[in-house]
């Protein structure tokens, strides 16, 4: 088609404490794993895990 638009597909990491459960959500990185451990919470000293990994479609 002459006149289609091209659609770009952000990654997402979601990051979910087992603590207090607090939630950030931030690009993907390469070698981020569903379940795996990522950093320290920085509100309670927990542990952020990957909770969700996910595109969004911009048009």
């Amino acid at each position: 088609m002459i006149f289609s638009k091209k659609k770009i597909t952000l990654d997402y990491t979601v990051e979910k404490c087992s603590k207090c459960g607090m939630q950030r959500k931030r690009k993907f990185s390469d070698g981020d794993v569903l379940f795996s451990e990522c950093s320290k919470c920085d509100s309670c000293d927990g542990v952020y895990f990957i909770e969700k990994i996910f595109g969004e479609t911009l048009e």
